[in-house]
């Protein structure tokens, strides 16, 4: 038998039937397990930068890709010199557009866009390079220098607009010094109406925006080129 005092042995009842009031009242919520006394691990997260991403079409809507290959250029190859700007003063540069062929794309394609844009030029929003719409569906490739000023090359129905020089022709890369890569995406856009409704006045990105719910395939080479 213990020798323990009364008074202890009432105080523990006591303690334990505290206890045992708290575990009935967290079972009434549906735990009998206390709560936490550190704050539960997080998920880390990435970086903003991290999440974010230099690729112009990455948040517009996604559509299936098709082939565009050139015997001039090179996916993941810098731009030759002939395909640099002579008129922007990149050495070597004679602002001569690439051969482009490609093949893959949707039936239901009734005309192409071809573009090159640079999304890492110091402007704050990107550069078109070069912006050639309403190609026929029935063209498949542009030849090379298709994308000189008053153009024989390109098709009859096309139509080359400005870009950002506002020169109606193909003006090539110019990574001004020190401005590290830029990402030149030469690309082919499908769509499904023949006609993007738009003059050769029009920007490339009023383009863009026009043909966003027309666009039914995109096929991309791009070549990463920094300042000789």
């Amino acid at each position: 038998m213990s020798s323990r005092p009364k008074a202890t042995v009432a105080l523990r009842a006591i303690a334990l039937s505290g206890c045992v009031s708290v575990l009935m009242a967290l079972g009434a919520c549906g735990s009998t397990t206390p709560a936490a006394t550190h704050p539960p691990k997080s998920t880390p997260t990435a970086k903003a930068s991290e999440m974010t991403t230099d690729n112009p079409y990455a948040y517009l809507p996604k559509v299936p890709s098709f082939t565009v290959v050139s015997s001039t250029v090179m996916d993941g190859q810098p731009l030759p010199a002939a395909q640099l700007s002579g008129v922007f003063g990149a050495p070597g540069g004679k602002d001569i557009s690439p051969e482009l062929s490609w093949s893959g794309f949707p039936a239901a394609t009734k005309s192409f866009v071809v573009t090159m844009y640079d999304p890492e030029a110091p402007t704050g929003s990107g550069f078109w390079h070069w912006v050639v719409a309403d190609i026929p569906a029935t063209s498949t490739s542009l030849p090379e220098d298709a994308g000189a000023l008053d153009s024989k090359a390109l098709p009859k129905a096309a139509v080359q607009l400005g870009g950002d020089a506002g020169m109606h022709r193909y003006i090539g890369g110019a990574p001004p010094a020190g401005s590290g890569v830029h990402d030149y995406y030469i690309t082919v856009t499908a769509l499904d109406v023949a006609k993007s409704g738009l003059g050769a006045n029009a920007s490339g990105a009023f383009l863009g925006f026009n043909i966003a719910g027309h666009t039914i395939a995109r096929a991309t080479l791009v070549c990463p080129t920094s300042a000789s």
